[in-house]
């Protein structure tokens, strides 16, 4: 079995601390799990199957990395998914609109259950296929599909509870 490179894995660290950071909720915290990933990975590397997908595997070992602490010590404070996944800077030429969409997608993320909300970021954001996000999680593809519809379906709601109706009053249910 032939390991791979350290340039690789290397390739890999942005799309890694931006995952991290929407399941973990804060800077410091998605560091850390990027880099007990990194380094768990590294350590195991010879477990990797040589022709197979370098990025969910490694992904994979990130979302066990993430299950193991969570386990260990449940979080108390809050996840803001969008602001730590690098998108807290909107670009200042975007203006009123776009930074209130964005807070609203922020709010309506951090709504959703956990496994909802990794489905979503998964094939949303990171562009992972249904099959590669099923190898991340360690469930079948059709648990993600039913997760992702669910995730989707309840944004939706969500979005609507907070968009204004024609007179400029949000939806009340």
């Amino acid at each position: 079995m032939a390991a791979f490179t350290a340039a690789e894995l290397e390739a890999l660290i942005p799309r890694l601390r931006r995952f991290a950071r929407a399941l973990t909720g804060n800077r410091e915290a998605a560091d850390d799990l990027t880099q007990d990933a990194l380094e768990r990975a590294w350590v195991k590397r010879e477990l990797w199957q040589q022709g197979t997908n370098l990025r969910a595997w490694v992904f994979a070992v990130m979302h066990g990395v993430f299950i193991n602490s969570a386990r260990r010590a449940r979080p108390t404070e809050s996840l803001d998914v969008l602001a730590e996944a690098g998108l807290e800077r909107v670009d200042e030429s975007a203006g009123a609109e776009t930074a209130i969409a964005i807070s609203e997608l922020r709010s309506a993320l951090q709504r959703l259950p956990d496994e909802q909300r990794q489905v979503v970021l998964l094939v949303g954001l990171e562009q992972f296929s249904y099959a590669e996000a099923a190898q991340v999680l360690g469930v079948p593809i059709g648990t993600v599909m039913s997760r992702l519809s669910r995730g989707r379906e309840r944004l939706r709601q969500l979005f609507e509870e907070q968009t204004p109706d024609r007179h400029g009053l949000r939806r009340v249910k």
